[in-house]
């Protein structure tokens, strides 16, 4: 981590970064989002071949409970770990189980657990808007990677220490699971169990991505980059490989812009702005080699 960080000052005193990424608060901004980037864009490309799109969204705005019971229990503002992990793990995996023994269609179902979840944040927030100050909920709303601090970033390198083991180990098993549920059950894969594990990582990295991204704004970066790579790609690999460059690149360049052109925007909104303006280009140059 350490590493990492005397890598960026140092392309900060070469002239290749701003000269404002001296500054160690900035500095762990851009750590962060090399680290959270190629996290994001990993799951992201599972999230579009499974279709839970809107289960990662509604984990995002489960954050916002888990951080207003984690207040509400005493912990840190900045810092509600705990409760915010617990409660995400709870909601996906308890989503997923009960996905598993109904027959109530699955967008619906994240829907209703959507609905709640948002419920009860939104009555806890009144109570937990009297104990903090209100900047630290808009914070959690749309993200503010310049509040990162050294805890956050070992959160984040655990994190991805672990997604990365699991991807060495078990990545082959996990895509074929994905794609193709059935043969790997024939195969004696436990599909099950990978898609438990898969809902378990979702819930991590969306939680990891939160203080990046904004509890509104962390689905977006799952599902934004992931759709660009596969309007553009021309097979698996690449469409993964190609994923993690373009969610990596909107991560680093949502920091670096608005700040080199002193920009008053959110770095969770300017990252998925980005991912978006990505998007729309992939969309015409797919619309423009279809008429070729």
């Amino acid at each position: 981590m350490e590493a990492l960080r005397n890598w960026v000052f140092q392309l900060a005193e070469a002239g290749s970064l701003p000269a404002i990424f001296e500054y160690g608060f900035l500095i762990n901004a851009l750590v962060a989002a090399l680290i959270i980037g190629p996290l994001l864009g990993g799951m992201g490309s599972l999230v579009v071949i499974k279709r839970l799109a809107f289960f990662s969204e509604a984990v995002g705005h489960a954050a916002l409970t888990g951080i207003a019971i984690g207040i509400l229990l005493g912990e840190p503002a900045a810092h509600p770990y705990a409760s915010l992990f617990s409660f995400c793990l709870i909601f996906a995996l308890l989503l997923h189980w009960v996905k598993s023994r109904t027959e109530v269609p699955y967008d619906a179902l994240v829907g209703v657990f959507l609905a709640v979840a948002i419920a009860i944040g939104a009555a806890l927030l009144l109570y937990v808007a009297r104990k903090v100050n209100i900047h630290i909920l808009e914070n959690v709303l749309f993200g503010s990677i310049l509040t990162v601090q050294d805890q956050d970033l070992l959160v984040l390198a655990v994190i991805a220490a672990i997604c990365s083991l699991l991807a060495i180990c078990f990545g082959n098993q996990a895509l074929q699971a994905a794609l193709n549920p059935e043969l790997a059950q024939v195969s004696g894969i436990n599909t099950r169990l990978f898609d438990y594990v898969f809902v378990a990582l979702i819930a991590l990295i969306t939680v990891a991505a939160v203080k990046i991204a904004g509890a509104v704004l962390v689905g977006a970066m799952l599902l934004i980059p992931a759709t660009t790579a596969r309007l553009i790609s021309h097979n698996l690999r690449q469409f993964f490989w190609l994923n993690i460059l373009l969610s990596t690149s909107c991560c680093v360049l949502g920091i670096i812009l608005p700040m080199a052109l002193e920009l008053p925007i959110p770095s969770g909104a300017s990252i998925v702005l980005l991912a978006s303006l990505g998007f729309v280009l992939a969309v015409l140059i797919n619309r423009m080699n279809a008429y070729a």
